[in-house]
C-alpha cells in the first residue's frame, strides 16, 4: 500500500509538471507546437499503413499465384521492347540475355527502342544488326528526340510491335531464361491485364548503399506487392521485369507522358478500366542497382515526383469510380507518401525551437505524447523491412538488423532531393526525365568513362551538410539539456545527411579524376 501511495503520488507530480507547463505556454509557443504535432500525426497515418500492410501480406499472402491456372494450347506472339538511352555500358549484356529467351522465335519479336545521343546509337544498331543475320526477329528504332521520354518511345514501338503481348525491360536488366514461359500463360484469363514480376540484383553485396537499396526495393515488392495483389487492391506494373497485354494498354489509352512514372500512370489506368494485375513473387528478374548516392537520390527523386503527379493526375477520377472505399484509400495511401519527404523537412526545421519550447514541460509529456508517435511513425520503417527480409531469407534475415541503422540515414538522406521533386509536382514544374547511370556491375574504367552520364549534384550536397550541422547544433542542445532520449534520434538526422553530402562531393571528386586519369591515358595513346 505505501509503494502504491508512493507511485500515485510520483504520477501525480508528472502531470502536474506537464500540464502547468502546458498552462504558461504562450501563443508563439502554440504556433511552433501545432504545426509540429500536426505534421507527426500526418506522419503516423503512414507508418500505421506499413503496419497494415504488413497484416494485410499475413493474411491475404496464400492468395499470391506461383503457377498459371491453365496454359495457351498455341502459344501467343511476344514482343520484348527494350528501351534505351544512352546504355553503352549495359546495352550489350541485356542484348545477349534478352535473345537467350526461351520462346518459338517465330513468335518472339524484340524492339530496341534507343533515343541515345551518344555512342550507343551506332553500337546497338551493329549489334542488332549482328543479332539479326543470325535468324532473330530484331528490330532497331532510333529517334532523334526524346519526346514524351520513355513513354513516348515505348508508345512509337506499339507503331510496329506484331506482339499480343508486350514483354518491357529495361537496359539494367538481366531475364531469365524461362520468364516467357513462367509468365504468358496467366494471360490465358481474358481479365488480366499485366503480369509483374519480382526484382533481384544483381550487385546487393557491392556496398553498404546497395544492401540498404536492396532492402528498400524488397519491402516494395515483398509486402507492399504481396498485400496489395493477395487482397485485391491496385497495384502498379513497375516499368520493366513484366508482360502487358496489348489490347489492355490501347483499352487504358496507351502511354502518356504527363507523369515521370508512366508505369504507375498506365497501371492505374487500366485499372480503373476493370484489368486485373498479377503478381509473381517466385520469378525474380535481375538487375543492376546505383552505386554512387546522387545516382540512387536522382533515382528515387525521379519515382517520388512522378508518382506524385501520378496521385494529382488520378485521384480524383479514382474516388468518383464506382469502387469499394478501401480500394480508394489504399490506392490514396499508395500514390501520396512522398508528401512525407516536405514534412520530414518541416519537423526538422520545426525541431529546435520545439525542444526550447518544451524543455520546461517535463519528461512525462515526452512520454505521453511523443512515445506513441514514434512507435507510429518510425518503428513501423524497421519492422517492415525487417519483416520483407524474414520473408526473402528465413534463414538468414536476422543479419539485415546491422543495416537498420544505414536504412534509416539512407532515408534521411533522400528527405532535400525527394522533397524537391515533390514540390515541383505539385507546383505543375515539369522536368526531363533524369536517367540512372548505369556501369555493368561497376567496372572501375567503365565508371571513368561514364563520367560524361553522371548527372551534377549542385546545390544539393551542400544543403546536406547544411541541414547535418543544423543537427548537430541540436544534438549538443539536447546534451545540455539533459534531453537524452532524443539524441539516439537527432543522430540518425546527423548521419543521413552527412552521409547524403560527404559521400556525394567525394563520388564526383573521385569521378573528376577518373575522366581526368582516362582522358590524359587517351592523349598519351594517340
Amino acid at each position: 500500500m505505501p509503494q502504491s501511495s508512493f507511485a500515485s503520488r510520483v504520477t501525480t507530480a508528472l502531470f502536474d509538471q506537464t500540464f502547468s507547463g502546458i498552462y504558461h505556454l504562450s501563443p508563439f509557443d502554440w504556433a511552433l507546437l501545432i504545426p509540429y504535432f500536426a505534421i507527426l500525426i500526418v506522419l503516423s497515418v503512414y507508418g500505421l499503413h506499413r503496419y497494415e500492410t504488413m497484416r494485410r501480406y499475413r493474411k491475404f499472402r496464400k492468395n499470391l499465384p506461383r503457377t498459371a491456372p491453365s496454359q495457351f494450347e498455341r502459344l501467343p506472339k511476344v514482343t520484348i521492347q527494350l528501351p534505351l538511352y544512352n546504355e553503352r555500358f549495359v546495352v550489350a549484356r541485356l542484348l545477349e540475355e534478352v535473345c537467350k529467351v526461351e520462346y518459338p522465335r517465330e513468335l518472339l519479336q524484340i524492339q530496341v527502342l534507343d533515343d541515345s545521343t551518344d555512342e550507343t546509337h551506332p553500337y546497338t544498331e551493329r549489334l542488332c544488326n549482328e543479332y539479326r543475320a543470325s535468324g532473330l526477329d530484331i528490330e532497331y528504332r532510333h529517334r532523334t528526340n526524346r519526346h514524351g521520354y520513355k513513354a513516348g518511345a515505348l508508345q512509337e514501338g506499339l507503331e510496329t510491335a506484331t506482339g499480343e503481348f508486350i514483354a518491357i525491360f529495361d537496359a539494367d536488366f538481366v531475364p531469365p531464361p524461362d520468364f516467357l514461359t513462367r509468365t504468358i500463360h496467366f494471360f490465358t484469363d481474358p481479365g488480366v491485364g499485366v503480369v509483374q514480376t519480382r526484382w533481384s540484383y544483381l550487385n546487393k553485396e557491392s556496398s553498404i548503399l546497395t544492401q540498404v537499396e536492396a532492402m528498400l526495393l524488397d519491402g516494395h515488392f515483398v509486402l507492399e506487392h504481396g498485400a496489395r495483389c493477395g487482397s485485391g487492391l491496385f497495384f502498379n506494373f513497375n516499368g520493366t521485369a513484366g508482360v502487358l497485354r496489348r489490347r489492355m494498354i490501347d483499352d487504358a489509352g496507351g502511354w502518356q507522358h504527363e507523369t515521370l512514372t508512366e508505369d504507375s500512370d498506365l497501371s492505374y489506368r487500366a485499372q480503373l478500366k476493370g484489368w486485373r494485375f498479377v503478381y509473381l513473387p517466385g520469378l525474380d528478374c535481375p538487375s543492376e542497382l546505383p552505386i554512387e548516392t546522387y545516382a540512387f537520390q536522382v533515382q528515387q527523386a525521379r519515382w517520388a515526383k512522378g508518382l506524385t503527379q501520378v496521385a494529382i493526375k488520378l485521384l480524383p477520377r479514382i474516388w468518383k469510380a464506382n469502387l469499394p472505399f478501401r480500394v480508394k484509400a489504399e490506392a490514396f495511401l499508395h500514390l501520396t507518401p512522398n508528401i512525407s519527404y516536405p514534412l520530414m523537412i518541416a519537423v526538422s526545421m520545426l525541431m529546435l525551437p520545439v525542444m526550447i519550447v518544451r524543455f520546461y514541460m517535463g519528461v512525462f509529456h515526452m512520454v505521453l505524447l511523443d512515445f506513441p508517435l514514434i512507435v507510429a511513425s518510425f518503428w513501423s520503417i524497421s519492422a517492415f523491412y525487417l519483416y520483407a527480409q524474414r520473408e526473402l531469407y528465413p534463414k538468414s534475415w536476422w543479419k539485415s538488423i546491422a543495416f537498420l541503422p544505414m536504412l534509416m540515414a539512407a532515408g534521411v538522406a533522400l528527405t532535400v532531393s525527394n522533397s524537391k521533386g515533390v514540390i515541383e509536382a505539385l507546383c505543375g514544374i515539369q522536368t526531363s526525365f533524369a536517367r540512372t547511370a548505369k556501369y555493368a556491375l561497376g567496372a572501375d574504367k567503365r565508371r571513368a568513362q561514364a563520367a560524361v552520364y553522371r548527372n551534377r549534384s549542385g546545390w544539393l550536397p551542400y544543403a546536406e551538410l547544411a541541414i547535418g550541422s543544423y543537427f548537430v547544433y541540436m544534438v549538443e542542445f539536447a546534451i545540455e539539456t539533459l534531453n537524452f532520449f532524443a539524441i539516439p534520434f537527432l543522430l540518425l538526422f546527423v548521419c543521413g545527411y552527412y552521409w547524403a553530402g560527404f559521400s556525394t562531393l567525394y563520388e564526383e571528386y573521385r569521378g573528376k579524376l577518373r575522366w581526368q586519369r582516362a582522358r590524359k591515358l587517351a592523349e598519351a595513346g594517340s
